[in-house]
């Protein structure tokens, strides 16, 4: 049975996240991950420390955080593909390596950044493979895996990357140090049948992560198939995290119990 991480950029919500970590703990988890948990790219060291610090507080393990992906609430998602934007994506990057060795965080995730108009899609491909390839040069020796993650199409603005097919071509232009985030609600609502596909893209997958759809609540309020999930994904022998990256329908302790049980 997989090991089970609280995305507390999304669990927990009823308290402000240096807390999330406490009231995980005390849910039963012993590790999250995250979105990019500050408002710069490149946050002063003190506000590195402190968030540091509270997950040592907490005694939580960070398995998982996501690159700055520019302006989330305003609709972005990610920077990586947008020419411009390198110094900014550099500033990143040595944050995240600070934070990848004070804490043993082992997945990065690197979202990739929507079309923009005016900027031919080779170049922004060109320049996520750059800026992916610096990421893994960066992070990889610090113990740490980049992830591409597919987003679900018509939520996520113009965002190119949609299917395994389409993280799976930028994991093979990167190369090592690269993997697929296999995000079972974005991967379903494209259209993907998560429970047959897990098993063919297995050795391509670093990274679980789940909600049900649709709504992106927790497992068991929407249509997928969880048990047969789970079960096709302990088949393959992955031993990574499954972070619950879900929206609660409810208060967040109480939709925990679609849990498996080991």
């Amino acid at each position: 049975m997989p090991r089970f991480a609280a995305n507390v950029s999304l669990l927990f919500g009823e308290v402000p996240l240096p807390e999330r970590f406490a009231r995980a703990r005390a849910a039963g988890f012993e590790a999250v991950e995250c979105w990019w948990p500050f408002d710069t790219p490149d946050p002063a060291g003190p506000q590195v420390a402190a968030f540091v610090s509270a997950l040592d507080a907490a005694d939580v393990r960070l398995t998982g955080i996501n690159l700055f992906a520019g302006d989330m609430p305003a609709g972005e998602r990610g920077i990586v593909s947008h020419p411009g934007r390198t110094e900014e994506l550099a500033a990143n990057l040595a944050v995240v390596r600070t934070l990848v060795e004070a804490t043993g965080c082992e997945r990065v995730n690197a979202l990739y950044g929507q079309r923009l108009p005016g900027v031919p899609a080779a170049v922004q491909d060109e320049t996520a493979t750059r800026n992916l390839r610096r990421a893994v040069d960066v992070l990889g020796d610090a113990g740490a895996t980049v992830l591409v993650e597919p987003l679900t199409d018509g939520e996520n603005g113009d965002y190119p990357v949609r299917t395994l097919e389409d993280a799976l071509a930028v994991v093979d232009r990167v190369g090592e140090g690269a993997a697929v985030l296999f995000d079972v609600y974005h991967l379903h609502n494209n259209g993907a049948d998560v429970v047959a596909d897990i098993a063919h893209v297995a050795g391509a997958v670093g990274h679980v992560q789940v909600a049900d759809s649709p709504g992106r609540g927790e497992p068991g309020s929407g249509t997928i198939d969880f048990e047969a999930f789970f079960r096709a994904l302990d088949a393959t022998g992955y031993a990574g995290w499954v972070g619950c990256e879900y929206r609660p329908t409810t208060g967040t302790e109480q939709t925990l119990t679609w849990l498996p049980t080991p």
